[in-house]
């Protein structure tokens, strides 16, 4: 199993200036990939912003989001800007995308929070036509050079649209923020459905698990009010499935592999940079 760790690009009020020496650290320390988390009515660093940043300061290690709110963005700007990440940083992104849950990230006029599912399936359609080197609507002109790639995709979700998703579109599938024992039955969900939509090999399984080393109940703070919006259930289940410490986050590792992750990021809940060592020194 690949282990990958986030950008603190979601922690409230970060100091966007470390971003760059994160990737930096982190690729040196030898980490998979480095993962974004994504929220626009939230004072943190888009997470396109963060990706693009990362990828102008490292050249080997992975890139992925966990997961970009999709139907958030007009279809062809998100497209373009993908694709730009990932041409960039030499086709080292892999697009990790949701529905997203919180009504206040829907900020584009005429781009609610409602009919989600039916407008999400256009957008894929969108990004995929102007990879292959579509035209703009309304434009003799196609949006991305045409050296650009299909961008690897795996999709989030809970409901049985986001496994069919991953099916038809997808690499893979991307497990929410939940304990292993319930992203086991998601990965297995997306194995059924794979097999099912006539697609060889095994779908790519990805998950994410937060951590913190220095201050657990700093972290687990941070994880909270992130999430609060999304209820006070929610916000404490997240809150206290936080990996606090060595031996704790040794054992979500291990819980991980055992259900046949193919890549867990640990995703920060400060931004204090001495917690990429802490987490080298503890799971690589």
């Amino acid at each position: 199993m690949k282990i990958g760790i986030g950008l603190p690009n979601q922690v409230r009020d970060v100091r966007p200036e470390i971003l760059p020496e994160w990737a930096r650290r982190a690729e040196r320390a030898g980490f998979s990939a480095l993962g974004t988390v994504g929220r626009i009515s939230y004072p943190s660093v888009m997470d396109t912003v963060a990706l693009a940043a990362a990828a102008g300061a490292t050249s080997t290690v992975g890139l992925i989001s966990t997961v970009m709110i999709a139907p958030t963005w007009p279809a062809t700007l998100l497209a373009k800007e993908v694709a730009s990440i990932d041409a960039v940083s030499g086709g080292r992104l892999t697009l990790g995308l949701g529905l997203g849950l919180r009504a206040d990230d829907f900020t584009v006029e005429g781009l609610g929070p409602t009919g989600l599912g039916k407008r999400f399936d256009q957008d894929i359609e969108t990004y995929e036509r102007l990879w292959d080197g579509g035209k703009v609507e309304g434009s003799e002109n196609p949006a991305v050079p045409a050296s650009t790639r299909r961008v690897p995709m795996l999709f989030g979700g809970m409901v049985q649209a986001s496994f069919d998703r991953a099916a038809r579109h997808g690499e893979g599938y991307l497990a929410a923020s939940v304990s292993a024992e319930r992203a086991g039955l998601m990965f297995e969900n997306a194995r059924k459905t794979w097999r099912a939509a006539g697609r060889s090999g095994e779908p790519r399984l990805v998950a994410i698990a937060y951590f913190v080393f220095a201050d657990v109940d700093k972290g687990r703070a941070s994880v909270h009010d992130y999430y609060s919006l999304g209820g006070a259930r929610m916000a404490d289940s997240i809150a206290a499935g936080v990996s606090g410490g060595a031996d704790a986050v040794r054992a979500t590792r291990a819980a991980f592999e055992d259900i046949g992750a193919d890549e867990l990021i640990f995703n920060p809940t400060t931004d204090d940079i001495d917690e990429i060592g802490r987490l080298a020194d503890t799971v690589l």
